[in-house]
């Protein structure tokens, strides 16, 4: 691995490409050890800009003829630059020859080998990996590719777009030809040659025109592919139905590989999946894992049109694809679980892991906007901040014009930009235009500082209710804390949905403003576009509740101080399902940091009787119950602590709080457990998954009251359970509730399912993330699963080549267990440190992602900062390091 010395890129210096590429011929003859690629371009100059050189980027190419116009060229390469001068004034050919070694390719970027199969992955810039060339997203071309191999070794041969010819060829050899009719950069090239079985599906589109769907995946899986294949249908149906946006091409096609870096690609036409979100049945996969599935597909299917048809600029414009295919995966996701408390359900999900994963980005070292201003390691950016904030500036925005006025700005955007590369504000821009007179249109510049604008808003919330002349006035304020190159932050145009709720019986309230005719109905948006805003409603009857920032309409921190009799309001009656979670998490946390801070470590009467409301509710939906009654993360009370955090003692606390309400609604749990159960076969539908993680929720909180007052009776209970389980939900519930509990049966448990699952890697990466994420057990057991997992790292099933098995045992320590990882004796931070130099020799981009683990040491207490501090450096001082992780480690330690 060479040393890290990439060059900072800025988003200032964007100049178009002095060469357009309009088409490329490519032909592979397909050898793990010696790939022969064979690229010919048809090249003009851009007329534009002053006559230079042409510079092709490459790494790791052997590089053996280069020809211009048919003949040899004059060529030099500089750093890892193929440069050709005095080129022809018009369009030219430039072919150029190189091998590779796929084989030998360890960081799964560019072309390599998976399981006697060859793969590729593209994005961001892996294609300078397999040819020289403008890898660049705002060079589009049209691909013609001809695929050559071993006939018995790799007898399905797949590329982008449609498939043009085929046959066999001498010295049993066959061959395939793919076309892509529509220009795409060079991150959506895709290839395929491998020993695969396929799903077919064959669908007509609201245009009459028939389409052939494909799933491959290895001889064996074939039965794990319904799921897949399910969601590849539905989603082809609701994105014409909702935004009129059909499938282009004759086939589209998954494929999925074992080793892979990303969950997905969205390559044109060839989306390439890891197998985590492709396989999938009741007997090996999760509820979790079904819905994930559904998710992803979605998500590269949706990009076919928001990233290939209309791709990026430049790599700062990541976020125009990202965001907005997240934001559409997150809308097809809600309408595929259907009724409204469902749906709320999946915006909680999503809302947990903005907040779990960008919240502390947004306050960390790699804070950076949505659209970054610099990088030096563009796979570094591929972060929540561009997915999940970028997401929800999309969402904003849809809330600015409405759904109707959403689908028209979409469908402008198409128009105008359709087999472009564009940037943000080109998108932003089409949005506004299509809704004239709208929030946006008139506050189009003010919004687009969420684009350049890093770190998370913070709004204040006060209310005052004035009985005598029936008023209530909401004044809301917002801040913002200064960052890197950003000392002064501007405000933000927050669409900020709300409500009132009586107080007395927790009814809605009409709403009307002092300048409004008439009431608007009892829910509305307001618009906060300055530091302060002041909001007086008038003919309030009685005492409001405020029910504020509903569904969670900005990504914003909410300071509303409202008091425990207010969010048990909220928790009971509001109508926002969103809210009546965010109350009752409010609720947990103010206790929790309350003990923190020397507080009473006993959770009191009103929240146990509220939790116990909750839990016995007879409309509320299971799977929002189950959410409400688990308690915030470790992180979350971490960051709203904010300094001097103890992940012991968080952890301690935690501990208590979850013990305490298992033995204070124990019998509640057994009613929950015993009557709340799914009826009938399985089914991954929300409803029932939603009953499915209530009843495990519940089973491990009598497994934890009964492993800690020494009883066995509900240990073995879910040691039966667990045995007897018809599906992995059931199955892997009952392991979980007795892996978190400590308890006895549980290492026979983890042998069984090892056992039981020895050939299925996606349920042993399961195995091994449980083990890691384990709770530390207090007292005298504590230091168990840190021990644990130093074990697991030399099992005989673990590797750190392939990505899926890697990140299950160091992810689920390094970012989700604080307790097991932030050790006094510094024990995880070594380990920590010797995995990410041992990861980067091979793998950066799976490297720079745990190095992202201690982004947040500064918060820590000593002497876990100080220790923390040491490691990284230790990291950063290794001579050979990558760009990616060489990037993160330094912005770490910098003041």
């Amino acid at each position: 691995m060479r040393e890290g010395t990439a060059p900072i890129i800025r988003r200032e210096d964007y100049q178009a490409p002095a060469y357009w590429i309009r088409t490329v011929d490519l032909s592979f003859d397909l050898d793990p050890a010696k790939t022969l690629v064979i690229n010919k371009m048809t090249i003009e100059r851009n007329a534009e800009l002053p006559v230079q050189s042409l510079r092709l980027d490459g790494e790791d190419l052997n590089l053996t003829r280069v020809m211009v116009n048919g003949e040899p060229a004059t060529f030099r390469v500089e750093n890892d630059q193929l440069v050709l001068d005095a080129l022809p004034d018009g369009p030219f050919t430039l072919e150029v020859r190189n091998t590779i070694a796929p084989e030998k390719n360890l960081q799964l970027s560019g072309l390599y080998t998976s399981g006697g199969g060859f793969f590729t992955q593209c994005e961001a810039q892996g294609f300078r990996r397999i040819s020289y060339f403008l890898d660049r997203p705002d060079v589009m071309a049209v691909y013609t590719v001809t695929l050559r191999a071993d006939a018995e070794k790799y007898p399905v041969l797949l590329g982008n777009g449609n498939l043009v010819a085929q046959g066999e060829l001498d010295g049993g050899r066959h061959f395939a030809k793919w076309h892509d009719p529509f220009p795409k950069p060079s991150y959506l090239f895709a290839l395929v040659a491998a020993k695969l079985v396929s799903r077919e599906q064959k669908i007509v589109s609201r245009s009459g025109k028939e389409h052939l769907l494909q799933v491959y995946v290895r001889a064996g899986d074939l039965d794990k592919t319904e799921h897949a294949m399910n969601s590849l249908i539905a989603s082809v149906v609701w994105d014409e139905a909702r935004f009129g946006l059909p499938l282009d091409l004759e086939r589209f096609m998954i494929v999925a590989v074992s080793d892979f870096n990303m969950g997905a690609m969205e390559n044109k036409g060839l989306n390439i999946f890891n197998t985590k979100f492709v396989l999938a049945s009741p007997a090996t996969a999760t509820d979790a894992d079904f819905a994930n599935i559904e998710s992803v597909v979605a998500h590269e299917y949706f990009h076919n049109w928001t990233g290939n048809r209309v791709t990026c600029r430049d790599w700062f414009q990541l976020s125009l694809k990202e965001g907005l295919t997240v934001y559409r995966d997150q809308e097809f996701s809600q309408d595929m679980a259907g009724e409204a408390s469902a749906r709320a359900v999946k915006r909680i999900e999503d809302v947990r892991q903005l907040r779990q994963f960008q919240f502390p980005e947004d306050a960390g070292p790699m804070a950076h906007p949505v659209r970054p201003e610099q990088y030096q390691a563009i796979d570094n950016f591929y972060t929540a901040t561009v997915y999940e904030k970028g997401a929800e500036v999309v969402r904003m925005m849809a809330t600015l014009v409405g759904r109707r006025g959403f689908a028209k700005g979409m469908t402008l955007y198409f128009q105008r930009h359709d087999g472009q590369a564009v940037t943000c504000d080109d998108f932003a821009q089409a949005i506004a235009d299509a809704n004239p007179g709208s929030e946006l249109a008139e506050r189009l510049d003010a919004f687009k500082r969420w684009y350049s604008q890093a770190g998370t808003p913070q709004v204040t919330a006060r209310g005052a209710y004035d009985a005598a002349a029936r008023t209530y006035t909401l004044e809301l304020a917002q801040t913002g804390t200064p960052n890197p190159g950003q000392p002064h932050r501007l405000p933000s145009v927050i669409p900020f949905a709300m409500g009132l709720l009586a107080s007395d019986d927790g009814s809605a309230l009409p709403l009307q403003l002092a300048d409004e005719p008439g009431d608007t109905g009892t829910h509305r948006v307001l618009v906060l576009a300055e530091a302060e805003q002041r909001f007086v409603f008038v003919n309030v009857d009685r005492e409001p509740v405020p029910s504020l920032l509903r569904g969670y309409s900005a990504p914003v921190h909410l300071d509303a101080a409202l008091a425990d009799t207010a969010l048990l309001t909220l928790l009971q009656h509001d109508s926002d399902a969103f809210n009546r979670w965010e109350a009752g998490q409010q609720l947990a946390l103010n206790r929790l940091l309350a003990a923190l801070r020397g507080g009473s470590t006993q959770l009191d009467a009103a929240f146990i009787d509220a939790m116990r409301g909750v839990l016995r509710h007879p409309t509320l939906d299971a799977a929002l119950k189950e959410l409400v009654l688990t308690l915030p993360s470790e992180t979350v009370v971490a960051e709203e602590l904010g300094a001097e955090v103890d992940p012991a003692r968080i952890h301690a606390l935690r501990e208590g709080f979850r013990l305490q309400l298992a033995q204070a609604l124990r019998d509640d749990w057994v009613w929950a457990f015993e009557t709340q159960a799914p009826i009938g076969g399985y089914s991954p539908d929300a409803r029932a998954a939603g009953q499915r993680a209530l009843v495990n929720l519940a089973l491990s909180m009598l497994v934890l009251d009964a492993t800690a007052s020494g009883d066995t009776v509900w240990p073995g209970r879910a040691y039966q359970r667990f045995k007897d389980a018809t599906s992995m939900s059931e199955r892997f519930g009952a392991l979980t509730a007795l892996v978190n509990a400590h308890a006895e049966l549980a290492a026979p448990a983890l042998e069984r399912f090892h056992a039981l699952f020895a050939d299925e890697a996606l349920v042993i990466d399961k195995w091994f993330a449980l083990q890691a994420g384990a709770p530390e057990p207090l007292g005298e057991g504590a230091g168990a699963v840190f021990e644990r997992v130093r074990t697991l790292a030399q099992h005989p099933d673990f590797t750190l080549r392939n990505p899926n098995r890697a990140r299950s045992l160091l992810m689920p320590l390094t970012l989700m267990n604080p307790a097991a990882f932030h050790r006094a004796d510094a024990a995880g931070y070594v380990f920590w440190a010797d995995k990410v130099v041992e990861v980067d020799a091979f793998n950066p981009q799976l490297a720079s992602r745990l190095a992202r683990s201690l982004d947040r040491w500064r918060l820590l207490a000593e002497p876990y900062r100080s220790a923390a501090r040491e490691a990284i450096a230790r990291v950063a001082a290794r001579a050979e390091l990558s760009d990616d992780t060489r990037e993160i480690v330094t912005r770490s330690l910098q003041d």
